[in-house]
């Protein structure tokens, strides 16, 4: 049979017969991948009847809502909490979980140690591996101190060949690594390409429907840092975690962005060691420790990740240029949100950060997204272009707008409790969590300064 190349749109999977830069079904730019499938004559060419159960791998006729049973879906424990809290309290059986990140970030071991964990709590696991040899596995499971008689290894990428030993060993557990190696008999194209991927990840999604199993596809990321493959793949799957981090870095993030059974703002933090990835309990002590004393442009901040409270340090490095464009660059915090404070802080407070390169760098490598980081990133600026250092006992939380006021933030008793669990002795805060029925003084030993706005922050008593 001849081939027959066409391109796919990665968003929405629309197929045409040329490359395009403009997805004319979605509008995407830029989404079109290369396909390639057999041709077969048009005597033969007939239509494929539909999957049968689609998808969720049941197939039944239509009843009224009152009349459906709930299911008992049990979660497992992970036996890594930061895990268990990122899934929002363990694994659901039957579920299908999607984990990506960058090249060597260390899915691969992340996924080992919760083999073993499971392994060790009597479960079955079955680890399917189409980028390792048998040997390479077996030198990483020797490295993290991972053994267990139910714990079995396959290297294979064929899913007629895995769906085999599913049926043979039926596990509790099921892992590929990666779904971009795995191909599917009878469909066209190689390996990772749009249809392959598509069709495969059914199948498993399927077959973990059906027969009462978890299981987690690793899959690769492109140079965009999104998921490579069809975007109905982060669709089909119930959760959807991205393992973060620098790989110069010892501290890595896995992050949850979808969650069919729990919440999708919480975050687990790891540090990556000789022996394997370790969950930090606290993050915020790691993520302080080490902090100069006494430094300009150095303020702490507490932001709520998902139900949790974290202490990060923001460092700012303001420097005159010579140029007539000044550079900017941010690290852990958005970078269009560093252009807005810089603005209003000129603009309401007159400083000229329009003649100084601007370095903004969240330690750690922690990305904060929560817009309460806005006070501190602030006060940061403002202690370097002044040269005058926050006193090493404050933190500070709230969001600015554009005219230079200080907004309230949420779960502002859970952020001051932390800040007074870690030694912080005064906390900036907007003035409307302060007050009665809200934050009052007489219950926290921390000392409460309300502000109103960024004028109120350079006048409070936080200043060396």
């Amino acid at each position: 049979m001849a081939l027959k190349t066409f391109y796919v749109c990665s968003e929405c999977g629309n197929k045409v017969s040329k490359w395009m830069g403009k997805c004319p079904n979605c509008g995407t730019w830029d989404s079109f991948v290369e396909d390639v499938e057999e041709e077969a004559p048009k005597s033969r060419q007939i239509r494929q009847p539909a999957r049968a159960g689609g998808y969720s791998g049941f197939e039944s006729s239509a009843v009224p809502l009152d009349n459906l049973e709930t299911p008992a879906f049990m979660r497992s424990q992970t036996g890594y909490a930061e895990i268990d809290r990122v899934l929002g309290g363990g694994m659901v059986g039957s579920s299908v979980i999607l984990l990506s990140g960058e090249p060597g970030i260390g899915k691969s071991t992340l996924l080992m140690q919760i083999c073993g964990a499971m392994v060790s709590r009597g479960n079955k696991v079955l680890y399917v591996s189409g980028e390792e040899s048998p040997g390479q596995l077996k030198m990483r499971a020797k490295r993290l101190a991972v053994s267990g008689t139910d714990f079995y290894i396959q290297t294979e990428t064929s899913i007629e060949k895995i769906i085999g030993e599913t049926e043979r060993l039926s596990p509790d557990m099921l892992v590929i690594d990666s779904v971009q190696t795995v191909w599917c008999d009878g469909m066209s194209g190689m390996p990772g390409s749009v249809s392959q991927v598509r069709e495969a990840s059914g199948r498993f999604i399927a077959l973990a429907k059906s027969k009462g199993f978890s299981v987690i596809l690793v899959g690769h990321v492109n140079k965009d840092g999104g998921i490579a493959g069809p975007k109905v793949l982060e669709h089909m799957v119930d959760t959807v975690l991205h393992f973060e981090g620098e790989r110069e870095e010892a501290y890595r993030v896995i992050r949850s962005v979808k969650n069919r059974f729990g919440p999708t703002n919480e975050i687990g933090v790891f540090e990556m060691t000789g022996e394997g990835l370790r969950e930090v309990k606290n993050p915020s002590e790691a993520l302080l420790a080490g902090r100069p004393n006494n430094v300009s442009g150095n303020c702490a901040v507490c932001v709520m990740e998902g139900t949790r409270p974290i202490i990060a340090e923001i460092q700012a490095l303001v420097a005159p240029t010579v140029y007539p464009s000044p550079k900017r660059t941010s690290n852990g915090i958005d970078y269009n949100r560093l252009y807005v404070l810089l603005a209003v802080l000129e603009k309401r407070l007159g400083l000229r950060f329009s003649t100084c390169d601007t370095y903004l760098n969240v330690i750690g490598g922690l990305r904060l997204e929560d817009t309460a980081a806005d006070l501190s990133t602030a006060l940061s600026l403002i202690s370097c272009i002044k040269d005058r250092p926050i006193a090493d006992n404050v933190t500070a939380v709230g969001e600015i707008g554009l005219s230079g006021e200080c907004r309230a933030v949420s779960s502002a008793e859970q952020r001051v409790k932390e800040a007074e669990r870690l030694g912080f002795k005064k906390i900036l805060i907007p003035s409307r969590n302060v007050g009665k029925g809200k934050l009052e003084q007489s219950r926290y030993q921390i000392e409460l300064l309300p502000v109103r706005s960024v004028f109120d922050a350079l006048t409070a008593d936080i200043w060396n």
